[in-house]
């Protein structure tokens, strides 16, 4: 019993970032828990953790550690699904992964609900515009927008989706209205940053295939959200899904261009890990975002 509550210590101090918030959310005191990977660290011989006052950073044994409790604590879980009399609601610690807009506006803001549902369920959001490795990070569950690639990932479609260019028509009335790929090198595009992602350039599709374009811009940004805003405001062609702009479209404020070019397929989507068992608590979130998703005006809300 020791040995567990010593790597749940660790692993909480790991996901949650400090010894002293694992220390609440495991219910002891932050002295007490600091003893336990401590006593952890004595017992294996090798510094899991580099901590001090201001920050911690896992050591490459630590990191080795971390994945195998996960694995260990996820078999714990497991069989206590697989052993109770009732599965009506879910049980253990859920860490989904989203795009930082669409994880604020879509998903972690369904929190409340899906809680009520299943109390026994600890959150964690990790809201971020790179692609993470949800297998090699120990994430339950990724919200991916458009195509998943990875092999090792189930991926379960929630809502459909685009990608467009989209322009104010006031900036397409000064600069004019691009009719083919090309003529993206000619207007200010509003891209991330290398540190935001997509440093390929856009995608489309030409003649069947799939084609990236390097464009460029001023300003440019590591947030989505403000590329939304700055399109908005006029500054520049912005590469965004319907999910974001579709309030803006149906206005007018928003139009679209080069759409024969855009992909089929930009469609939401959760992945998780290939397993034998999927754990009630990915089922359900899974599902309750489906069924969210599902009303037909939830997204022009």
């Amino acid at each position: 019993m020791d040995k567990l509550k010593q790597m749940q210590a660790f692993v909480a101090a790991v996901e949650l970032g400090s010894l002293s918030r694992a220390a609440q959310a495991i219910g002891v005191s932050p002295a007490m828990l600091g003893r336990r990977v401590d006593a952890l660290e004595r017992r294996l011989g090798v510094k899991l953790l580099h901590r001090s006052t201001r920050i911690q950073a896992l050591t490459e044994e630590g990191q080795l550690f971390l994945e195998r409790c996960r694995r260990i604590f996820a078999e714990v879980e497991l069989a206590e699904e697989l052993m109770s009399s009732s599965r009506a609601s879910a049980v253990g610690h859920l860490r989904v992964t989203a795009p930082a807009g669409f994880g604020r506006r879509h998903v972690a803001v369904h929190a409340a609900s899906f809680l009520a549902a299943n109390p026994r369920v600890q959150l964690s959001f990790d809201l971020t515009d790179q692609v993470v490795d949800v297998v090699r990070e120990g994430y339950d569950v990724g919200i991916r927008i458009g195509a998943v690639a990875d092999t090792d990932l189930v991926a379960i479609r929630l809502a459909a989706n685009r990608r467009a260019v989209c322009a104010t028509p006031e900036y397409l009335a000064r600069h004019g209205m691009p009719r083919d790929l090309a003529d993206l090198q000619a207007h200010n595009c509003l891209v991330f940053t290398p540190q935001g992602g997509q440093s390929r350039g856009w995608s489309f599709l030409r003649d069947g295939k799939a084609v990236t374009v390097r464009v460029r811009g001023n300003p440019d940004c590591n947030d989505g959200e403000m590329l939304h805003r700055w399109s908005r405001a006029g500054l520049g062609l912005a590469w965004r899904s319907t999910w974001e702009i579709q309030r803006e479209l149906n206005r007018g404020e928003l139009v679209t261009v080069l759409d024969e070019f855009a992909l089929p397929d930009y469609d939401i989507r959760a992945v998780y890990p290939q397993q034998r068992h999927i754990p009630a608590k990915v089922r359900f979130f899974v599902d309750h975002l489906k069924q969210i998703y599902r009303a037909a005006a939830y997204w022009d809300a």
